[in-house]
């Protein structure tokens, strides 16, 4: 409990109180924006940014990490939950808070199993082009809010609303957007301490109440309970949980993956953290957070910078800045007067933070292929939906890894003169064929998505080989695993070379592999002294001993 705050030193105070302070006023006008971004009531923003605090300063490993309302996974539950209840409505609330435990449930046991490779689904360019999908949506959501107009629908159907009421659009909430989104840009200009957003919120606020431009058709965000939360879930069925399940996956693995991202980015003290007690951390916030009615919860890249920018030691800072925000919520009622233009400029500069312009640059200067991967989701997400968006970019890249994977190839080593070392070919001017043995590297598990690629490229090998054959040497150090329709091509590989008469080495094997060829009856054919952990050590031996025989005859693997 609390590890961050153990062998606390005096020292540390300052700097952590200044990165609280610094983190509140952040979160005073971001959790209020990510609120409406959700579908939920403006103060639930606030409950999830202090519950999430505090749990996770309990529970979690990182010293810095902010945990609250996140705008990545708001959109992303609130279109989801909203296909199953009206928006805003109560029905809408209490699906949101059953969501926020099961995703909780779902990262804490991910954590407590140390289960975090399952984020690993989510490859570089599947995660900038979610992001960069995420962004749309926000964007999409956020621009008629900033005209004063009331757009809904799909992304299309915001986006043609839009196109054709450009006549009805409302000139003060377009002028207060744009002066806080200035407000904004000018503040991160000058200094990132500066905080733009709190005072863009309060300085519209104050403008409004004082022009009185609900008159002339300001949208404000109107007063709002700012009580004590109610505690306990309501309209928990057997329904409900099972049918928000699905979402609750998607959910849960963004959360996955974006707590594991962040963690390392900030490490503690300079020392890769635990991510396994981060998602703990998480996940237990997250169902506290449902449990007052509040939405999921997620590490937060942006305000985890700002504390560490403030040099911020111990999670004392995120204590210090939920207490803050605690007792400023009773003050919360002054905001009735909050243009709903101003949160909408708000989230459109959170969109433009997350939309990764230089990592989709790169992405395709490295690769047109997971270029397009990374624009397929993004499309998808923004056009289709976020848990869609998903499963086609997760299953594209899965698809894309099998092609690879099914296409390696067989590397012909050679000898680099005068060391024991060997090296491919393909890829060295220095390497030399050995006279009569051809030694082959099959980097990469033999199974049945390139078992005959395998045996197709020896054969092509053996017949460019400029001197006549008598023994051949598998590398199989990058061999990890080898199935049942591989140890069928592997049979007939051996069958094949010990009817030319050709010596078969295998050099630096697993154990694994060893396990499976044993299991199949194809190590006592190829023999166990033909077994060699080195390279130079199997072409030494095959060099001098004679050309081999058939140890067995010809029969299928054992199963």
């Amino acid at each position: 409990m609390f590890s961050s705050l153990r062998g606390y030193q005096r020292g540390w105070l300052a700097a952590d109180l200044t990165a609280a302070l610094a983190l509140l006023v952040i979160a005073i006008p971001e959790q209020l924006a990510t609120a409406r971004l959700a579908g939920m009531p403006p103060v639930a923003g606030y409950y999830a940014f202090i519950v999430g605090s505090l749990i996770f300063a309990a529970l979690g490993a990182s010293a810095v990490m902010s945990v609250g309302a996140d705008s990545t996974i708001a959109p992303l539950f609130a279109t989801g939950v909203a296909a199953m209840a009206v928006a805003g409505s109560s029905g809408y609330v209490n699906l949101v808070g059953i969501l926020a435990v099961e995703v909780g449930l779902i990262v804490g046991v991910v954590g407590a199993l140390r289960l975090g490779w399952i984020a690993e689904f989510l490859s570089a360019p599947i995660i900038s082009g979610f992001l960069g999908g995420v962004a749309v949506i926000i964007a999409v959501h956020e621009i008629p809010e900033m005209l004063g107009l009331s757009a809904s629908g799909s992304t299309f159907d915001r986006i043609g609303f839009v196109g054709s009421h450009l006549a009805r659009v409302n000139g003060w909430a377009f002028g207060i957007g744009v002066a806080v989104l200035a407000i904004v840009v000018v503040a991160e200009k000058i200094d990132r301490r500066v905080p733009g957003a709190l005072i863009g919120l309060l300085g519209s606020t104050l403008a409004v109440a004082a022009l009185n431009l609900q008159t002339r058709g300001v949208e404000v965000v109107g007063r709002f309970p700012h009580g004590l939360p109610h505690i306990g879930l309501s309209g928990l069925s057997l329904a409900s949980a099972i049918g928000i399940l699905p979402l609750a996956g998607v959910v849960a693995l963004v959360v996955i993956t974006q707590t594991a991202a962040t963690s390392r980015a900030f490490p503690s003290g300079g020392e890769r953290g635990d991510v396994s007690r981060d998602f703990i951390g998480v996940g237990a916030s997250s169902i506290l957070a449902g449990v007052v009615g509040s939405f999921p919860v997620n590490a937060s890249p942006p305000r985890t910078a700002a504390v560490a920018s403030a040099k911020g030691r111990t999670q004392l800072a995120s204590l210090g800045a939920a207490v803050m925000l605690a007792v400023l919520i009773p003050a919360a009622g002054l905001l009735g007067d909050l243009p709903v233009a101003t949160l909408a400029a708000i989230l459109l500069v959170v969109a433009a933070r997350i939309f990764p312009v230089s990592q989709l640059s790169a992405i395709a200067r490295f690769d047109p292929v997971e270029a397009g991967l990374a624009a397929m989701t993004l499309l998808a997400v923004a056009v289709i939906g976020v848990e869609q968006g998903i499963g086609v970019a997760v299953g594209l890249a899965i698809l894309d890894r099998t092609r690879r994977s099914a296409q390696p190839q067989v590397h012909v080593l050679g000898r680099i003169p005068g060391t024991t070392s060997w090296a491919p070919l393909s890829t060295s001017d220095d390497a030399v064929q050995e006279p009569g043995v051809l030694a082959l590297l099959f980097a990469t598990p033999l199974w049945y998505g390139n078992a005959d690629l395998f045996e197709s490229q020896l054969n092509v090998a053996l017949k460019r080989a400029v001197n006549p054959i008598t023994a051949v040497v598998f590398d199989v150090v990058g061999m990890t695993d080898i199935d049942y329709t591989g140890t069928l091509t592997l049979a007939r590989v051996v069958d094949s070379l010990h009817a030319d008469h050709v010596s078969i080495a295998i050099a630096r094997m697993g154990d694994r592999v060893r396990g499976s060829l044993a299991r199949s009856g194809l190590l006592a054919r190829v023999g166990s002294d033909h077994l060699f952990p080195a390279v130079d050590a199997a072409v030494l031996a095959m060099q001098a001993s004679p050309t081999g025989k058939p140890r067995s005859g010809s029969r299928e693997p054992e199963t």
